[in-house]
């Protein structure tokens, strides 16, 4: 069942469809509004499109068009959307790739496969700190 207010819109980089429909369910059930994205390009144009209503991004780290380390940058580059939250969320758990994810310009990372029951939390902490700034 929806929630009767949204808490925000997150937009959700990710080419696995099966990912984007486990992320659209447990981001609908905590209150969120999810707005896909299935690669790179798609993922500016949401942000075009979306005109600041994006609160939160969460993105994919292995995409075949363009990485999420790359778009990362791309977006934080872009003066309108620089201080858009990005969350790298990605299978890539070695020694080193958290610190990768965060010198690309990602504001947080959590790691595949995610943890359903945590991921309502981490989000918030994301969307509270955004709001104090």
């Amino acid at each position: 069942m929806m929630p009767e207010t949204e808490k925000g819109t997150i937009l959700y980089v990710e080419d696995n469809s099966d990912n984007r429909s486990l992320m659209r369910r447990v981001l609908g059930a905590e209150g969120y509004l999810m707005v896909e994205a299935t690669n790179a390009h798609q993922a500016v144009e949401k942000l075009e499109l979306e005109n600041s209503n994006i609160d939160l991004i969460l993105m994919d780290i292995n995409m075949p068009d363009m990485d999420g380390y790359t778009l990362t940058a791309k977006i934080k580059s872009i003066q309108k959307y620089a201080k858009i939250p990005i969350i790298a969320v990605t299978a890539n758990v070695m020694r080193g790739d958290r610190e990768k994810s965060l010198e690309a310009g990602c504001d947080g990372y959590i790691q595949k496969p995610i943890d359903i029951d945590t991921l309502g939390q981490q989000i918030e902490r994301f969307m509270t700190r955004r709001n104090n700034v």
